[in-house]
């Protein structure tokens, strides 16, 4: 089995264990935080959230419907240290994905995500990329620097407070999530995805050309 087949396979399995979830997550919580290592940090936090003073991320359902993971907000700065949040997209779905400059299968991805950011209208989806910049091991300045390095032109924040790792509970880099147009997590993956894999989490979240 080849490394794009099993990268198709570990999607479509995510994305079939997320509908499940929605229907059972309560009765199964456990099983589901065993199974997929990103979602229930968003789950977990959007509850939190809420019970510490109201989170638009959370999701918002009436009896009956389905459960959806909403993405968690969360604010980080861009290169000229101006504040934004994640819900400032929300509109239009959002590739999120997470790295650092010292990260080898971080900077193998990012040509890939560059160049798919620059096949889609800024109405039709966002490469959002986050610098895990903790200020030692990764600075805003050597994130910034490998960016205008590369010439890299999609979108990048510079999580210098770890807001956004913590909300997401990223563990490991790279990690991507696909975001709906209505902020909603669609799938999600921990590991270098490749040019295949990238294209097929867009396709759960970008309307068919």
């Amino acid at each position: 089995m080849n490394k794009n087949t099993k990268t198709i396979i570990a999607i479509a399995a995510f994305v079939i264990f997320m509908i499940v979830a929605a229907v059972i997550y309560n009765s199964l919580s456990e099983r589901y935080q065993a199974k997929n290592p990103l979602a229930p940090s968003i789950e977990e936090t959007a509850q939190v959230r809420d019970r510490e003073g109201g989170n638009d991320a959370s999701p918002d359902t009436e009896p009956g419907e389905e459960t959806r993971i909403a993405a968690p907000d969360f604010t980080a700065v861009d290169g000229d240290g101006n504040e934004v949040r994640l819900h400032d997209f929300k509109g239009t779905p959002v590739v999120l994905n997470f790295w650092a400059s010292w990260c080898s299968q971080c900077r193998k991805e990012l040509p890939v995500l560059d160049r798919l950011s620059n096949e889609y209208g800024e109405d039709e989806l966002i490469i959002l990329t986050v610098d895990l910049a903790d200020g030692s091991r990764e600075t805003v300045e050597k994130g910034r620097s490998y960016v205008e390095e590369n010439g890299y032109t999609f979108r990048v924040l510079y999580d210098t407070k770890q807001e956004a790792a913590y909300f997401y509970g990223i563990r490991y880099i790279p990690s991507t999530l696909f975001i709906d147009r209505d902020g909603y997590v669609a799938a999600g993956y921990e590991g270098p995805l490749g040019e295949e894999g990238l294209r097929i989490g867009i396709s759960l979240i970008v309307e068919s050309r």
